[in-house]
């Protein structure tokens, strides 16, 4: 197979024609505007069909720079952060609080289905862990750290890493189609209507910005507030790069060892918090929402060039019947459970579709999940409010204590 590598200035061109040709196709294409479908992924989609044709043409393979995807998605965790003013997390209060344990008990779940199915098809049960929370919560990150754990003497899951890359690459790729359809069922189902809102700027006295809400919502920013915001951003990446830093991780435990994303997320929550409430410091969350939601959007764009959708193929026929049925409990899941015990609200519907983003793919996927509906049918400041600091934050150290607790047990 020959790999072309693509620099980062042409990997930045094709990420925009990516999201670009998505928009287009969601706006033109019916179906996939009626069903909620986010633009990155109907782009994404449809280049990484454009990469498998030329992979089987000549077994040619373009690998896309994941230094540039990396930061983009180091970006939008940190614009999560710097958004999240504590008392904006106060009007969360109990909704937070019963959707984190939604999102537990749903990873208990999904970890159930897939070592119970492991088990009737004859394959080692932890196989099933790698084909439930591991890839389909965890994502890539979390796939290779236990791929190389599982991998290990002590487990001796032979392929464990490649499994959980391809796993996850099918739950990256289901959690952007799931979340609409399903939410569009639960929202005709309230009965509510698409809204049209004429496209206004924000106008400079304005302070309830909601990050992430609206991302085709005009923005008015300076060069000066960029700058600032910019710098800000820059303070959370470096926070992250140190703290992930052979120096640093050499002290802490292996089993507490922190992702990137999670330290910048951290560190943009303590920032924002210490600027505004001990020196008074006006935090620019106008910029803020602009480079969070364009990072969003480059970074799916990048993820969704790095698919090789060829890799699915390679999986056993076990671990497809896994993953097909985790599809299913997950829309069941979110449909009946989430909705249902967040309120059974157009807020709920919202949060079902977040909730099918991260429980099959990764956190951005949820955001993008949550603006194809939102755009559609007004906005929802609850959702907004909950799943980026759930989907971000906590899942991690749930999944992670979760697994812990199940792979004890096998």
């Amino acid at each position: 197979m020959n790999t072309l590598i693509i620099d980062p200035y042409f990997t930045l061109i094709a990420a925009t024609i990516v999201l670009l040709v998505g928009r287009l196709l969601v706006h033109k294409v019916k179906f996939l505007k009626d069903f909620n479908i986010p633009e990155p992924v109907a782009g994404g989609l449809l280049a990484a069909v454009f990469m498998c044709l030329l992979y089987a043409y000549n077994k040619t393979s373009l690998e896309f720079d994941k230094g540039l995807r990396d930061a983009f998605m180091l970006f939008f965790f940190s614009s999560i952060g710097l958004s999240a003013d504590f008392s904006r997390l106060k009007a969360g209060g109990k909704g937070l609080v019963i959707f984190l344990g939604v999102v537990a008990l749903f990873i208990i779940v999904q970890n159930t289905v897939g070592i119970g199915l492991a088990t009737a098809l004859g394959e080692n049960p932890i196989v099933g862990l790698i084909t439930g929370s591991i890839t389909l919560t965890g994502g890539h990150g979390t796939a290779g750290a236990w791929g190389k754990i599982l991998e290990g003497q002590k487990y001796a899951i032979k392929g464990a890493t490649d499994i959980g890359m391809a796993s996850a690459t099918f739950g990256l790729i289901l959690g952007g189609l799931i979340g609409g359809p399903v939410a569009r069922k639960l929202v005709n189902k309230l009965g509510r209507k698409p809204v049209v809102e004429p496209q206004q700027a924000d106008n400079a006295g304005d302070t309830t910005v909601q990050i992430f809400e609206k991302a085709d919502k005009q923005r008015l920013i300076t060069a000066k507030s960029a700058i600032e915001t910019m710098a800000l951003f820059a303070a959370c990446l470096s926070f992250s790069a140190i703290m992930t830093s052979p120096q640093v991780t050499a002290y802490l435990p292996e089993k507490f060892t922190i992702p990137q994303f999670v330290w910048a997320l951290f560190f943009g929550v303590l920032l924002r918090n210490i600027l505004t409430k001990g020196f008074s410091v006006n935090v620019f969350d106008r910029a803020i929402d602009v480079f969070g939601n364009a990072s969003l959007n480059l970074f799916l764009g990048i993820a969704l060039l790095n698919l090789k959708l060829w890799d699915l193929l390679n999986l056993a026929l076990p671990m497809l019947i896994i993953l097909a049925a985790q599809t299913f409990v997950m829309c069941t899941y979110a449909y009946f459970v989430t909705f249902r015990l967040m309120g059974s609200n157009y807020d709920a519907a919202v949060l079902s579709a977040g909730h099918c983003g991260f429980g099959m793919g990764a956190t951005p996927t949820a955001i993008a999940n949550m603006q194809s509906v939102t755009e559609r049918f007004g906005p929802s400041h609850k959702a907004f409010l909950i799943v980026p600091m759930v989907g971000a934050f906590f899942i991690d150290f749930i999944n992670a204590f979760i697994l812990t607790t199940f792979i004890s047990f096998l």
